[in-house]
This record gives structure tokens, C-alpha cells and sequence, in this order.
């Protein structure tokens, strides 16, 4: 896929992140997680993020990882964009970042480093080794220990032709406006924060058109009338959307740290279209946590 194709693929309507599936044993399952794509890809996402935060890919072994692409791939190819995530420290995200080009990606989404903080300079050497590792394009996630200011953004613009996107996680509206202002249309920009739902509007505001949907993986109908009633400025069914699922599911999500994952595994169980239980260190939602988010899913209907 041609750089400005993928530019264009993603910003053109809903993006959403499967979640790997694993076996009863905890090991990738293959065919569960082709079995997933197939059900997911007939909604319409414009773009799917595989082994990304909600893929959790930081706890795919390296054995794991071209599994996970090449089932993507071979899925999908021609069908959906496939964009695969990529991390770590440097050396480890090229090798990643390379195979997943080998393996067919059409592009890539750097996930923050691993652990340590960085400078602004450090940040601009990282982005940009792993933009120049490959030719496909790279999406850059703002989260975490990776903040990148407006003017790191723009050398990196510079330097880096196939630094195609700029994913916010951190929901800080100045940094956003400044990004904004400083690039411009050279960026697509994706709303990244944890159900990103609830900060859509505000950030279609500020042109970002569009997010990952994480509830996508088990409510996808939900997620794509939600995600026109915003582009529509369709405000009832917004409001009745946020009310109804969207924030008494976040207040479920606050209660433990990491069921920003968890529960997406949850809910994909619920709907019969399960995959496995989340690895540690994340843990999965008590009975009662469960039986909750059954509720809240039974509330909206057939997908």
C-alpha cells in the first residue's frame, strides 16, 4: 500500500485493535484469532491494528509475534489495512518493525519505548531509526514515556517521509492543539486514549477525525453507529450512547489498572467470540465485574 493510500485508509472512518487470542494453555491460538478477523472485518473498520496495546503485544514472545502478522495478513490482505505494532528499544523495534514489512503490514504503529524517559533529541533518534528501517509507513503512539513536542514532530516530519500518523494517548488538549497547528496536514492524527470514545468529540473539534475503538472487538455495531452519530453531530444518540454504555463502562474500567484490556477480553468472551484470557501481569474482572458487563453489553441489542 502506497503511503498516501494508508494515510488516507485510516483517516476515512473507525479504527479498532483485536485482541490476540489464546488458548487454554495461554499459548497464541492461530486459528481463533483468523476465526475473529473474519467475523470483525465484515463491519467496516477502515484500518486494523494488530499486536497493538489491546493485542497485547507487550506480552508477545518473539516466537509469537510473526504468527500473530502473518495471520493478519493472510486474513486480511487486500480486504482491511493491516498495521502492526512495534516497540521497545530501538534495535528491538527495527527488528520487529522489519518483519512485520517482510510478513506483508501495510504499516506500522510505534509504540512507546520500553520503561526509561527519554529527551527530545533521544525520542527524534528512536522514531526516527525505525521510520528509515522500513518503507512502509509508521504511525507514532504519543503515550506514555514517548511525549513528543511540536517541534520534534516537525524534524521528524523532515527526516522521516514515511511518518505518515501521530496517535495522541495522553488527552493533554494544549500539547494537541500545538501538534495540530505546527504539522498541519502532514499527519493523519488518531484520538488514542483508553476508550477513546468519550474524547471523540472534543477532538473532532481539533481535527482529529478519527480513533481506535477498543469495544469495537465486541460490540462492533455500537462502535460504528457511534462513531457516525459523532461525524454526523448526531448529539441524541451520542448522548444516549455515553450514558447507557460508554461511562458506566469506564467506571468499571477504573476499578482495577489494566482492565482497559481485560475487559475488552471479557467482553469478547460474552458475545461468544472468546479469546482466551488476558496474560499476567494483567488480571481478569471477578464474577461480579463480569456479570456487570454482561449487563451493559445486553443493553444494546444484536451486533
Amino acid at each position: 500500500m502506497q503511503l498516501a493510500e494508508l494515510k488516507a485508509a485510516v483517516g476515512a472512518g473507525l479504527l479498532s485493535f483485536p485482541v490476540t487470542d489464546f488458548d487454554q494453555n495461554g499459548n497464541f491460538n492461530a486459528g481463533s484469532y483468523a476465526e475473529r478477523l473474519e467475523w470483525l472485518a465484515p463491519y467496516n473498520a477502515t484500518a486494523l491494528f494488530v499486536a497493538g496495546g489491546t493485542g497485547e503485544f507487550f506480552s508477545l514472545t518473539q516466537q509469537e509475534y510473526p504468527s500473530v502478522i502473518k495471520t493478519a495478513v493472510e486474513r486480511l490482505k487486500g480486504r482491511v489495512p493491516v498495521i502492526a505494532g512495534t516497540g521497545y528499544g530501538t534495535r528491538t523495534a527495527i527488528q520487529y518493525a522489519q518483519e512485520a514489512e517482510r510478513l506483508g503490514a501495510d504499516g506500522l504503529l510505534l509504540l512507546p519505548h520500553y520503561l526509561s524517559e527519554a529527551s527530545q533529541e533521544g525520542l527524534f533518534q528512536h522514531v526516527k531509526a525505525v521510520c528509515e528501517s522500513v518503507k512502509i509507513g509508521v504511525i507514532v503512539y504519543n503515550r506514555g514515556p514517548c511525549k513528543l513536542q511540536p517541534a520534534t514532530l516537525v524534524r521528524l516530519a523532515d527526516a522521516c517521509p514515511n511518518l505518515v500518523g501521530f496517535k495522541d494517548g495522553f488527552g493533554d488538549i494544549d500539547l494537541m492543539v500545538a501538534i495540530r497547528q505546527k504539522l498541519g496536514d502532514r499527519f493523519v492524527y488518531l484520538g488514542g486514549l483508553p476508550t477513546a470514545e468519550v474524547f471523540a468529540r472534543p477532538y473532532l473539534a481539533m481535527g482529529v477525525t478519527t480513533y481506535s475503538s477498543a469495544v469495537f472487538n465486541f460490540i462492533p455495531k455500537t462502535a460504528m453507529d457511534f462513531y457516525r452519530a459523532i461525524r454526523e453531530n448526531d448529539h441524541a444518540t451520542v448522548d444516549h450512547l455515553l450514558d447507557t454504555f460508554f461511562l458506566p463502562f469506564i467506571e468499571l474500567r477504573n476499578k482495577t489498572p489494566g482492565y482497559a484490556v481485560s475487559l475488552i477480553k471479557a467482553g469478547v468472551e460474552i458475545v461468544g467470540h472468546g479469546g482466551g484470557k488476558v496474560r499476567p501481569p494483567l488480571s481478569s474482572p471477578n464474577e461480579q465485574e463480569y456479570e456487570t458487563l454482561r449487563q451493559l453489553i445486553g443493553r444494546l441489542g444484536a451486533q
